[in-house]
C-alpha cells in the first residue's frame, strides 16, 4: 500500500470538494494502492472555543458582504460542478474546528477516520450543523461506530489537544499555507481540490497502467 496523507479541515469547501473527487476515483478503482490517512489543519487557529457569526467573519475576511458573496457563489459553482452539495444558507456559526479534529484523531486510532471526516463535511456543509459542539460530534462518533460515550468524556478534557496543535504548526512550519493537501507517499504533492480524471492518472501512473 501507498500512504496518501490529507491534510483538511471539516470547514473548508475545497477540501469538501477534493474529498468528492478522490471518493469518486477510489471507488472507480476499487484496487488502488492507497492507505488514507487525515491531518489536521485549522484555518482558523484562533477561532475562540464557541465559534462566530459565520455572515461577520466571511465579510471581515473578504472586506466586504458583496466580495463575501462572489467568493460563496465560486465555491457554490464549483460544488454543483463537482455533483457535491452544500447549503450556505444552514451555515450560521464559523465553529473552531480543534475538536473536529481530535475526533478525526481518535476516529483514527479505530479505523473510522473516513467514515468521520465525510460524517463531518455532510454535518457542516449540508445539515448546517456546528461542528464545534460536543453534542454534535459525539453524535456523529455513535454513528461511525466509535463509542460515544466515551468520545463526550474525552471531548470535556483537554486530552489530544496539544497534539493536534502541535501537529497545525508543525504543518505550517514545513511550509503549508493552504488545504486540501494531499502527499502521496511522503514526497508527492497534490494542491486544491483535484477532480475524479487527476486522481485517476495518479493511481494509473502508480499501479503502472499509465
Amino acid at each position: 500500500m501507498i500512504r496518501l496523507d490529507i491534510f483538511s479541515d471539516p470547514i473548508c469547501p475545497w477540501c469538501y470538494i477534493g474529498k468528492a473527487g478522490l471518493d469518486a476515483a477510489l471507488e472507480a478503482r476499487a484496487d488502488h494502492p492507497f492507505a488514507v490517512e487525515w491531518h489536521p489543519f485549522m484555518l482558523n487557529p484562533d477561532m475562540p472555543a464557541g465559534g462566530m457569526d459565520r455572515a461577520a467573519y466571511l465579510e471581515a475576511k473578504f472586506g466586504s458582504k458583496e466580495d463575501a458573496v462572489k467568493r460563496m457563489l465560486t465555491i457554490q459553482q464549483a460544488a454543483e460542478a463537482a455533483g457535491v452539495p452544500i447549503d450556505f444558507a444552514a451555515q450560521t456559526r464559523l465553529p473552531s474546528t480543534l475538536d473536529a479534529h481530535r475526533l478525526i484523531h481518535w476516529a483514527g486510532l479505530e479505523g473510522r477516520q473516513n467514515a468521520v471526516v465525510a460524517a463531518l463535511f455532510r454535518a457542516y456543509f449540508v445539515d448546517g450543523a456546528d461542528i464545534g459542539e460536543p453534542e454534535v460530534l459525539t453524535g456523529i462518533a455513535g454513528a461511525a461506530g466509535l463509542d460515544a460515550a466515551m468520545i463526550a468524556r474525552l471531548l470535556e478534557s483537554d486530552g489530544d489537544v496539544e497534539e493536534i496543535r502541535a501537529r497545525d504548526a508543525d504543518i505550517r512550519a514545513r511550509g503549508l499555507s493552504g488545504v486540501p493537501a494531499f502527499i502521496i507517499d511522503g514526497q508527492h504533492v497534490l494542491h486544491g481540490a483535484q477532480p475524479r480524471d487527476v486522481w485517476l492518472q495518479v493511481i494509473d501512473q502508480m499501479a503502472g497502467r499509465a
